[in-house]
């Protein structure tokens, strides 16, 4: 299997019998990986040499008949004997952690994993991760971890509780990276009508505008967006003119509506999605967005504000996994 963690401490995977009589464990301890297996008479472990809490992908490999051992990448492999001719387990593999009601008394296992996971094969047989029999407090990883805030499509980011003014110009740019073709980016309105919003729909980009005579929108056209690959946006609203660049491409179009030509905003600036119950004027939809997003700005003539997601309020619950499992 192939693991991406920066823990030191984790459970990766169990195989055992109901009273844990016989089991196989797969461990991180203290950042290496452990491996102890009982077929009955005696339990046997061996751990690594190899460090491997550092964030980066690693394959392991384990196996167990009389002899247990462990190999990370391209090490060689660490054994210790097993005493024993059989191991009488359950049809059953733990991936990641165990139910809460389940005792851990003999294998000492007291942490879930807290990582990434793929590529997971048993006897030579691939796991389908996306199919388990159950599971808790699961959601995806991408396979190659980069700088960004993972949005898993169930949640939103609350930023500048006390409102924040668009008026008359005001331009958004951040980067995205998803493979859903519909979902929130940012949405700002007021208690009336004005208000702008940045959405995915149907792969494409859609920038709104109110600015009290009604919505102005510009999309682009025809761009590969929701491939899972990182894409630079830039939203511009100024007094006369709506105009979006997508990585590098630009669509303009004029205000319609001269008179109106400020949009007097009030509300937090939504990232992600939003509050059930919370209109947001300038969108189309309420889907929240499944992906990674980051250097986020607001920049109003020469100010630019740098929104940092880490100091965010998050609210958010778990999502399914998908190749590359977080656990």
């Amino acid at each position: 299997m192939l693991i991406r963690s920066r823990a030191l401490d984790g459970l990766i995977l169990l195989l055992s019998d109901s009273k844990h009589m016989d089991f196989i464990v797969l461990r991180l301890m203290g950042g290496r990986l452990s491996m102890s297996a009982d077929m009955g008479k005696g339990p046997a472990s061996i751990t690594s040499s190899v460090i491997i809490s550092d964030g980066e992908w690693h394959t392991v490999s384990s196996y167990s008949r009389r002899v247990v051992s462990v190999m990370v990448d391209t090490s060689s492999p660490d054994s210790v004997t097993v005493k024993g001719n059989q191991l009488d387990v359950d049809n059953r593999l733990y991936l990641g952690g165990l139910p809460h009601t389940h005792s851990t008394r003999r294998i000492n296992v007291s942490s879930s994993f807290p990582g990434c996971v793929r590529s997971v094969s048993l006897n030579g047989a691939m796991l389908d991760l996306t199919k388990p029999a159950s599971q808790h407090d699961v959601t995806s990883c991408f396979i190659k971890d980069q700088t960004g805030s993972y949005f898993n499509g169930s949640g939103y980011a609350v930023l500048m509780h006390d409102g924040y003014k668009v008026g008359s110009d005001v331009s958004v740019t951040l980067e995205f990276r998803t493979s859903q073709s519909e979902g929130v980016f940012l949405g700002i309105s007021s208690a009336k009508v004005d208000a702008i919003g940045i959405e995915m729909i149907s792969g494409q980009v859609v920038f709104h505008v109110n600015n009290g005579a009604g919505r102005v929108s510009v999309r682009s056209v025809g761009q590969v967006l929701c491939d899972g690959q990182w894409h630079h946006l830039l939203a511009r609203k100024t007094k006369h003119t709506l105009s979006l660049s997508v990585d590098g491409r630009s669509y303009t179009i004029p205000n319609p509506y001269p008179q109106s030509t400020s949009a007097e905003t009030n509300n937090p600036v939504y990232l992600g999605g939003y509050p059930d119950g919370v209109k947001q004027n300038c969108l189309s939809i309420s889907s929240r967005f499944r992906g990674c997003l980051r250097n986020l700005k607001l920049i109003k003539s020469h100010l630019s504000d740098a929104l940092d997601l880490s100091s965010a309020h998050v609210l958010s619950r778990p999502a399914g996994g998908s190749e590359s499992t977080r656990l």
